[in-house]
């Protein structure tokens, strides 16, 4: 079955086209800036390995849809001869909120329920209603099927999901813990496991994952259910993140919009969009700053290539390295005990640094990380073993594959309707 597996951003939409049956991925791309001038699709077609690079005016999420099918169906850069080539369609979704613990397939009336999820996450629900909207006019007879990031997460007992706020603001306004990245955690964990079954663990497995990038997520996974995760009622919580500030003292939320005037949209604004390694450094993105790291205190400025203060950079990372570690200590309390732990998403994969500084402390858990291994580390596509051989956890750094999730969830739920 051939899935177009469909990410919508509020002004961008990324896009696969994968077999399901074999996992093969035929076409990659994204189209960018949509509504805005400048708009431009950049089309991969991995098969004959040709890319296509174009400004193209798109007025809205379906003009870019026309487009992708367009390129998908291209004698030159396509993969496909028609778009009834097209089974099915899955759809990312950031947030379920309460109504959905998983993967379903769309219809007016689950659209109805999605659009109730705007309170929960306001722009990614709005970009995803417009995704989900441009395929059905762009395709009305193509089945299309929602993946929610929140739904791994609904394993979740009592005691790792309620706030304790009065319980009358859990029963009217859902107010919980709903963690994200859950899509990602599940493809990790389930690498893992298979990983722990060959090594002949396929009980009572204890697995952290670490899915760390501008936006960053752990999870504590026992027997392929999680218990616990960082992200809560929102995606803001947890760790220090790109422009996140991650968990912190309640009251500084009141204290800064007292001393700075701020409305609760500011502040909103301010804790999702100024902070983290931006509000920290003045950069977002964690390359540059362990770039700072590495030059080190006394390098000369550069001005074809600023980058950060030294100091502040190291502070920014120290405070990452601090929290990450604090996560994995406490989740394997939770769990009783610790199988392995994951390192994925674009700094979990790629940044060895960070990975050692974190499992070094916590050679208490009897974790060793092989250095060379963790070194080569780097830009790599496939699963690779970080600790030693002696190590009492398994380390590893598995790539995230949140795509080949959907594409499964969506050719699973379409082929049952093909049996009734």
């Amino acid at each position: 079955m051939k899935v177009l597996v469909v990410n919508a951003g509020s002004s961008s939409l990324k896009y696969q086209l994968i077999d399901s049956d074999t996992e093969v991925v035929f076409a990659r791309g994204i189209c960018e800036r949509i509504g805005q001038e400048g708009s431009e699709i950049d089309h991969r077609q991995l098969i004959k390995g040709v890319r296509y690079q174009k400004e193209m005016p798109m007025s809205n999420h379906a003009d870019a849809m026309r487009i992708v099918v367009d390129m998908l169906t291209d004698p030159a850069f396509g993969c496909i001869g028609s778009m009834a080539e097209i089974d099915a369609v899955g759809h990312r979704v950031v947030h379920g909120g309460p109504f959905f613990v998983e993967s379903v397939l769309v219809s007016p009336e689950v659209i109805k329920e999605l659009e109730g999820c705007r309170d929960f996450a306001p722009l990614h629900t709005e970009a995803h209603l417009m995704g989900i909207k441009a395929c059905l006019e762009v395709m009305p007879q193509v089945p299309e099927v929602l993946v929610f990031d929140t739904a791994f997460h609904r394993t979740m007992p009592e005691e790792a999901y309620f706030y304790p706020v009065s319980y009358d603001m859990y029963e009217k306004y859902k107010i919980r813990r709903y963690g994200a990245h859950g899509t990602s955690h599940r493809y990790v964990s389930g690498v893992m496991q298979d990983i722990l079954a060959k090594a002949g663990k396929t009980k009572d497995t204890k697995i952290v994952t670490c899915h760390l990038g501008n936006g960053s997520s752990i999870s504590a996974i026992r027997d392929g259910k999680v218990i616990d995760t960082s992200m809560g009622f929102t995606p803001l919580d947890g760790i220090e993140m790109g422009t996140r500030c991650g968990s912190i003292d309640p009251a500084i939320v009141t204290y800064i919009m007292d001393k700075k005037g701020f409305t609760p949209d500011r502040m909103n604004e301010y804790m999702n969009k100024e902070c983290g390694f931006l509000g920290i450094t003045g950069y977002n993105d964690a390359r540059d700053i362990e770039r700072a790291i590495l030059a080190g205190p006394n390098a000369p400025p550069d001005p074809d290539n600023p980058r950060p203060d030294y100091y502040r950079a190291r502070l920014c990372f120290s405070i990452l390295h601090y929290q990450i570690k604090k996560y994995i200590g406490a989740y394997a309390a939770a769990m009783n005990g610790l199988d392995a732990i994951v390192f994925t998403a674009g700094i979990g994969e790629n940044n060895p640094r960070l990975r050692e500084e974190v499992c070094s402390g916590l050679s208490f858990l009897g974790i060793e990380i092989d250095k060379e291994a963790n070194d080569r580390a780097v830009r790599q596509p496939n699963v690779l073993k970080l600790s030693t051989d002696t190590s009492k956890v398994f380390v590893y750094m598995i790539p995230t594959n949140e795509e080949i999730v959907i594409a499964r969830d969506t050719a699973k739920i379409v082929s049952e309707l093909g049996k009734k």
